[in-house]
């Protein structure tokens, strides 16, 4: 295993990071944000480019690369806090999802949109009543001659209002086990009986998020990703690359706060010397430098073992580098405010409105507390404690 990147890997950041300095949080995120507005220029133009299909086939359109690469796009876009939160669901869950387990007819419809960000599809896990227990999913589907019936509701559903479908994460009306054995389908947003409500946020963001609710929507046949009663390593396929791609944001977005305070206390004079001069001003920056890269290599490590098939060793890195990656993001952001003074809380600076969206990773998309548990349970041997 090794994190030093191919000239390829290289090109590819480079790339990316130039074209992330176009469209970076001050010129064009946070005026999105502010709006409401999706980020429909950075997400067309990195399709157009390549970027957000790196990870899918080459024959469906797609840069045949692996998740450390569509990781590595995600973090240099998150360095210029040009984050992309649909790529965490587009391609990174749904596209791997539908690689590993979707048939022929799927990937060449799904897969090709996805490549080149002409389409998007979002997932749909969470439920009200579930929370972090997906073993409780009781969104159903079952047979009605040749189509299913799918009933249920889901919540926090990101950027429904600009994806062409959802892959819903339901179970088969028959299962009596405590046992989640998912079925998953590809729901189109404007099937009947589908319904979406936006759920308002508190915090700045250009994507919404949606409860859905599912009334008799009926589907064909060919809506079915992977087996009806599938194994639940076919749902969590999608899981681990969710993770680290969360990792990657929050590692960009810990960077993007460094640079903003290096670059503040490099010009900030106070008695005709710079403030980064002083140490109460230096160390703490040198220490959330030094968190947010052992998180970057924690999400490296994750990705290299996901895409080598290691899916258990992925997975135990993944969610040490989403929690990981989390806390280091906040902790820098929070550090570059303080490094700003007051100035650090105006909107022309713009680091406090990342804060909200920074803090979205201790409880998205698996709370810190629930990779604790994993880590304790899996890694150290400890008993269940639920």
């Amino acid at each position: 295993m090794s994190f030093i990147e191919t000239d390829e890997q290289k090109a590819l950041r480079a790339a990316v990071a130039a074209l992330a300095a176009k469209y970076n949080y001050r010129d064009y995120v946070v005026g999105k944000a502010r709006r409401n507005e999706p980020l429909d220029e950075l997400w067309n133009e990195a399709g157009e480019l390549g970027f957000l299909g790196v990870n899918l086939p080459e024959e469906y359109g797609g840069g045949g690369a692996g998740i450390y690469e569509l990781a590595l796009v995600m973090e240099e876009l998150s360095a210029q806090g040009a984050g992309l939160l649909l790529m965490v669901v587009s391609p990174a869950i749904c596209g791997t999802i539908i690689t590993k387990y979707g048939t022929e007819e799927q990937k060449r419809y799904w897969l090709t949109r996805l490549a080149d960000g002409s389409s998007k599809m979002v997932f749909g896990i969470t439920e009200p009543d579930a929370g972090s227990n997906s073993h409780n999913i009781t969104t159903t589907a079952r047979r009605d001659g040749g189509d299913w019936l799918l009933n249920g509701r889901k919540i926090f559903i990101s950027g429904v209002d600009q994806a062409e479908a959802v892959l819903i994460v339901s179970r088969t009306e028959d299962s009596k086990t405590g046992r989640l054995k998912p079925a998953l389908f590809i729901v189109p947003t404007d099937t009947p009986g589908f319904q979406k409500t936006r759920q308002e946020m508190d915090i700045i963001e250009p994507d919404n998020q949606f409860t859905l609710f599912l009334d008799d929507v009926r589907l064909p046949a060919t809506a079915l990703v992977g087996e009806e009663d599938a194994a639940i390593a076919q749902l969590f396929a999608g899981l681990n690359p969710e993770r680290i791609l969360g990792a990657a944001m929050a590692t960009g977005m810990g960077r993007y706060a460094i640079d903003r305070a290096v670059e503040y206390a490099r010009e900030r004079q106070v008695w005709k010397t710079p403030i980064g001069a002083h140490q109460g001003i230096s160390h703490p920056l040198a220490q959330v430098k030094i968190e947010v890269e052992l998180a970057k290599l924690m999400m490296q490590k994750a990705a290299v073992l996901y895409d080598s098939g290691d899916d258990f060793g992925a997975a135990e890195a993944a969610n040490m580098a989403k929690y990981a990656a989390a806390e280091a993001s906040i902790k820098a952001l929070d550090q570059a405010i303080q490094t700003h003074g007051g100035s650090g809380l105006t909107s022309d600076v713009g680091l406090a409105a990342m804060l909200g969206a920074a803090r979205i990773g201790r409880v998205a998309p698996v709370s810190r507390e629930m990779v604790l548990n994993f880590v304790s349970q899996h890694s150290l041997g400890l008993p269940k404690s639920y």
